[in-house]
């Protein structure tokens, strides 16, 4: 009897223990997501400030890499370490397409058939782990028509995700799509702020200057994890709880000057 109850007591405890866990957020990525060095500030990636606008105790695990694809992700094995390291429970951001798109370069290039293959391995795995896939179309460039409009410079890679979304059940934040009202709102030289337009002197890292329209400073790295925060709060997965409901860290104005969170 005594060793039946003192087994019941171990279940118990370790029932309550992984209750007391939080669940975990895995990143996979590209150069718009991933987390920098601070020798590389300001440039960042919204994978390395998701984190601050979660509850304490929240752990994030951003793979995301420059110059990846699904494609690459794959070949260059980074998909099986992730795999390697999912835990039944964790929320799994995958956003990818920028360089999908780059046909120049035939070690990421992905058309949009091959892209929909990759990331339905992604989602089948991913399940197949325990873990929740959720889709991130690829976040927008500073990228606006003559008529002051954004563009959608990789439209036919996000109509993939949201079709793969709706035909697997699988959960979607449309980054694409709230990043290009965000950008919208600004007009093309607000929205400059956001990405990585440096004069000459003012980094460090940078003592060129920079002209990039496609990756992102503080400021708009923060903005951007702000976006998929907010629609990551609203999804059926366990990391939904983790979102706060007041993002501060994520709303500055003036940048921080660092990478920390506050």
């Amino acid at each position: 009897m005594k060793i039946w109850m003192s087994a019941l007591a171990l279940v118990a405890g370790t029932v309550q223990a992984q209750e007391a866990t939080p669940p975990r957020i895995l990143v996979a990525g590209d150069s718009t997501v991933q987390t920098y060095d601070v020798v590389h500030y300001p440039q960042a990636g919204w994978g390395q400030f998701l984190v601050c606008g979660l509850k304490p105790g929240a752990v994030v695990i951003n793979r995301a890499i420059g110059g990846r694809s699904t494609k690459s992700f794959i070949t260059e094995g980074r998909w099986d370490g992730m795999m390697a390291e999912m835990k039944p429970g964790d929320t799994v951001l995958i956003q990818f397409g920028h360089n999908d798109a780059t046909k120049a370069k035939p070690e990421r290039y992905a058309d949009p058939a091959h892209y929909r293959d990759n990331l339905l391995r992604f989602i089948w795995q991913a399940r197949g782990a325990g873990a929740n896939p959720v889709l991130v179309t690829p976040v927008a460039r500073r990228s606006f028509d003559e008529a002051g409009k954004s563009r959608a410079d990789f439209a036919d890679y996000s109509a993939v995700m949201r079709e793969l979304a709706a035909s697997t059940n699988t959960p979607i934040i449309d980054l694409e799509g709230a990043s290009r009202n965000m950008i919208d709102r600004m007009g093309p030289e607000g929205a400059r702020k956001f990405y990585m337009n440096l004069a000459a002197g003012a980094y460090p890292a940078f003592p060129q200057g920079q002209h990039d329209d496609t990756h992102f400073n503080e400021l708009g790295a923060r903005a951007m994890a702000n976006l998929v925060a907010e629609q990551l709060s609203g999804l059926s997965v366990p990391a939904a709880g983790l979102v706060m409901s007041s993002r501060p860290d994520l709303e500055r104005k003036t940048p921080l000057g660092s990478y920390a969170c506050h």
